[in-house]
């Protein structure tokens, strides 16, 4: 038997029953207990959840309880688009975008300001209005998983950061003008701690994290392109940093002629200056898959050709990514792909 509720269809009413408590078994639908109906929908997708929010007031609670919304994941949503020669160097189709403002209307609507943690996958190009929407609705965000920036300018992005007040942990790309974003995080986000960068690391970038973020706990550069003059920069000046990771770095140093070549080893100058950190964790084995990829793609991992999960790891746990979230489960990804839902 299905149970219908205002014509949608929810689960099966034998499965529902085994995830709720015996004592609440004799009450009807709508006088459950919170905590309880929240336990149920936290095995919900969000396209699920958006019928089950219609029934009733207290279902409506229930489906916007943190618990549910501390993390929204949309590591498995992707823009359908190609690359190009002139900024953003990206072109997205249209449906993409009108997909993508869907999905954030209606997770933005069911969280009702809840979510802490956002997570969005490296292919996920959004505009200054996706940002802008969700800065404006989700004001308490504490860590932020957003790897391409292309199609996000300056403004939109200083505007988010001014709103996100409690930011702690960002993961970002490397750009080649960083001082703007430390800046407004330094200004902004009294509690930041945390960061994340995924691509080019040079010494003008470690001296905008120097000049602006001088308290930063934890730094993870992995699987990153990273010159060995930025290196001993944040070495030297980070005095706070507790956590560094160059995991699978391809680390390059200056040559006098000018060139650049790879030092397949760190020098003891190099670990002698990071022993006074907590954790200092690096990768250089040529039996490292990821190191052998980070060769194999000349420093510009190419994170497409790998495992769906593979860009979500890091070797210090609070970056890590961990499972994707149930709430933007594949299935999520398989009905919007088949079919221009509207939510």
């Amino acid at each position: 038997m299905v149970l219908s509720f205002r014509g949608f269809k929810l689960l099966n009413t034998l499965e529902l029953l085994r995830m709720v408590d015996t004592k609440a078994i004799g009450k009807r639908w709508e006088e459950m207990e919170t905590d309880v109906l929240v336990k149920i929908f936290k095995e919900l997708n969000m396209i699920q959840l958006t019928p089950v929010s219609l029934v009733c007031r207290s279902w409506r609670l229930a489906c916007s309880d943190p618990f549910i919304w501390n993390t929204l994941d949309l590591g498995l949503l992707e823009s359908n688009f190609i690359q190009t020669r002139a900024l953003p160097f990206i072109w997205v189709d249209e449906r993409s975008d009108r997909r993508l403002t869907r999905i954030l209307r209606m997770s933005m609507a069911l969280s009702s300001g809840n979510i802490t943690t956002m997570i969005f996958h490296f292919n996920l190009y959004m505009k200054d209005e996706h940002l802008n929407y969700i800065s404006e609705r989700s004001p308490h965000v504490r860590r932020l998983v957003m790897p391409a920036w292309n199609r996000i300018t300056r403004v939109g992005l200083v505007q988010a950061i001014r709103r996100w007040e409690d930011l702690e942990s960002l993961t970002m790309p490397s750009i080649g003008h960083p001082s703007y974003i430390m800046e407004e995080i330094s200004r902004s986000c009294k509690n930041f701690s945390h960061l994340k960068v995924m691509g080019t690391f040079d010494v003008h970038f470690a001296s905008c994290i120097a000049v602006h973020l001088p308290k930063l706990k934890v730094l993870s550069l992995r699987c990153s392109i990273v010159t060995k003059e930025a290196l001993l920069f944040i070495l030297n000046c980070m005095v706070n940093l507790e956590v560094l990771n160059i995991s699978h770095c391809l680390l390059l140093e200056s040559l006098v002629s000018g060139r650049r070549q790879i030092r397949s080893e760190l020098d003891q100058t190099i670990f002698q200056k990071a022993s006074r950190m907590r954790d200092f964790l690096y990768c250089q084995s040529s039996s490292c898959i990821a190191c052998r990829r980070m060769i194999e793609d000349e420093g510009l991992m190419r994170w497409y050709r790998y495992e769906a999960w593979f860009w979500r790891q890091d070797e210090v746990s609070s970056l890590d990514l961990g499972e994707y979230g149930r709430l933007f489960d594949k299935n999520c990804v398989d009905r919007l792909l088949s079919s221009d839902i509207n939510f």
